[in-house]
């Protein structure tokens, strides 16, 4: 390594997984790999999840290479089923002698493993582990889930948050820790530092000028005025809300559309091999006995509420996985996106929307009110509650956002201002 380089390590899902943690990683490798003096490295998965969870995780459709044109190096190493990975991993990050260490923490059930390396890790006083924190405390707040969650992030050395209520949820669960918020210019407090940054502006999926959106619109029967849904189908999520409040608003108007585009979280497999039945009976089960959850996701249909409802020829459904080379369109031919979550952490169809210049209708909940001011760069609905959903798109085509006003809102929430802030430790 040359004199005066620093070496990061982003740890988290390489760009072969689907999903927002992997597009997060690797676009946070590649803001790094882009300052001078940073040598860069991913260490990833090859199976993020226990065996019997009965879903595809790997990104089969995608074409492009997301690391084109940089000197990123990754290396995929980490089973989770298979703990001579966990020590192998271990060794493979203490040889590359980074400076900083940034674990992605997205899911308590990662905890065991990601714990049992951070534990050590964290010893070596010339390495720096980070702990960039998309949730602590989960909503079910079961038993398992809270044990790896204080396993697998207890040890790092600082942590990242997105939000505020992320630091609060950080305190409630390690009530006895001193924790300070690390701000630039001022000295360091007493504690663990702890680093507030925002969810950085998606730069991986760009506008592409060609596109005829007039042609797209016509094509598939969209309207005047398109709103859309993006992403894994999860009930948090809030899609049976956002189909419902659309229901109502296309009751009053006939001029809107809806997008509803993404992949149901848990159809991803052949549900007629014997391997995918044997995964989901062992994955119900443990559900029931770990988290003593007795609804099931699984079950979750949406999209079934569309033909229920009667709105299928105002409802443009595209329910797969969506390649990296078509995301653009479905933000390019909409006018706004909707989050209308039951519970949020920071959202990467947020980050990504803000690409687009598009205003987002979301929940009053999690880190939305901090992100999002009503009337200015989105508008604001009460969780759960259709008519105040309704309102808000119907507000939004009363009063269109300018797009002025979510560039404005987004300006400094760069990948390069991101990763500088964590370097300079504000």
């Amino acid at each position: 390594m040359e004199e005066g380089k620093i070496r990061v390590v982003c740890f988290g899902p390489g760009p072969k997984f689907k999903g927002g943690i992997s597009n997060y990683n690797t676009s946070l490798a590649k803001a790094f790999d882009k300052i001078s003096h940073v040598e860069t490295h991913i260490v990833s998965w090859t199976q993020q999840y226990p065996a019997i969870i009965p879903r595809e995780f790997v990104d089969k459709t995608s074409k492009g290479d997301l690391l084109e044109g940089t000197s990123i190096k990754v290396h995929y190493t980490l089973n989770y089923n298979n703990p001579a990975s966990w020590s192998s991993t271990l060794k493979l990050i203490r040889s590359l002698k980074p400076d900083y260490v940034i674990f992605q923490w997205a899911i308590a059930i990662q905890g065991f493993p990601l714990g049992w390396i951070v534990n050590r890790l964290s010893k070596d006083p010339n390495t720096q582990v980070l702990m960039d924190l998309h949730f602590v405390i989960q909503k079910e707040r079961s038993k398992i889930d809270m044990r790896a969650t204080r396993y697998g992030i207890s040890k790092a050395n600082g942590y990242i948050v997105h939000t505020i209520k992320t630091l609060d949820e950080l305190k409630e669960l390690y009530p006895k820790r001193k924790f300070y918020l690390r701000e630039k210019g001022k000295p360091a407090g007493e504690g663990t530092p702890v680093t507030r940054l925002y969810h950085p502006i998606y730069d991986i999926f760009k506008p592409d000028p060609g596109l005829d959106i007039e042609a797209f619109k016509k094509e598939h029967g969209l309207k005047t005025n398109v709103f859309l849904f993006f992403g894994f189908i999860r009930k948090y999520k809030g899609l049976h809300f956002a189909i419902e409040a659309f229901k109502k608003l296309s009751d009053r108007r006939d001029d809107v559309s809806l997008i509803v585009c993404g992949e149901s979280f848990w159809n991803t497999l052949d549900q007629n091999k014997l391997s995918t039945r044997l995964k989901n009976a062992l994955f119900g089960t443990a559900k029931k006995i770990l988290l003593n959850k007795s609804d099931d996701e699984r079950n979750y249909n949406p999209i079934g509420k569309i033909d229920e409802l009667g709105i299928g020829n105002k409802v443009l459904v595209n329910n797969e996985f969506v390649p990296n080379e078509d995301v653009h369109k479905y933000f390019q031919v909409s006018d706004a996106v909707l989050l209308f979550y039951e519970y949020a952490t920071p959202s990467g169809v947020e980050s990504l929307s803000y690409n687009f210049k598009l205003p987002v209708l979301a929940t009053k909940v999690g880190h939305f009110p901090e992100t999002i001011k009503d009337g200015y760069n989105g508008y604001l609905a009460e969780a759960e509650n259709t008519d105040s959903m309704a309102n808000a798109m119907e507000s939004f085509l009363d009063k269109p956002i300018p797009r002025e006003n979510v560039e404005a809102t987004s300006r400094e929430m760069t990948w390069d201002n991101y990763a500088r802030a964590i370097l300079e430790g504000a």
